[in-house]
């Protein structure tokens, strides 16, 4: 799978196309349409698409609980709000409590 980015060019199928129709319609605004197995792009009959922005897969701090990209895909450059600054807590969590599941020499270390 291939994250789109600005200028990346990628080959439009019946595979591909369920990964990036909503970049191509929503976030970068091009009409869409499937005709008898044809992809067609604002009218145009065509097999590849060139991305205009950067985008990125955003997990959520909950990772088996969280709607993150696995639930509404990619996320283009400019929805992005924040960015993590520090790491708050790392837990071992193969090891219970009693067996030092803390990870102190990640808690509060800088993330550049």
């Amino acid at each position: 799978m291939v994250i789109p980015a600005q200028g990346v060019t990628v080959t439009l199928n019946d595979s591909t196309i369920v990964l990036y129709k909503t970049v191509i319609t929503h976030y970068e605004h091009n009409q869409l349409e499937i005709k008898e197995g044809e992809i067609y792009i604002n009218g145009e009959k065509t097999d590849h698409y060139t991305f205009q922005m950067d985008y990125y897969f955003m997990m959520g701090d909950n990772r088996h609980n969280s709607l993150d990209s696995r639930f509404w895909g990619f996320v283009p450059a400019d929805h992005l709000v924040g960015k993590a600054s520090f790491v708050w807590l790392s837990i071992n969590k193969f090891k219970d409590f009693s067996e030092g599941n803390i990870r102190w020499n990640r808690m509060f270390k800088i993330i550049k």
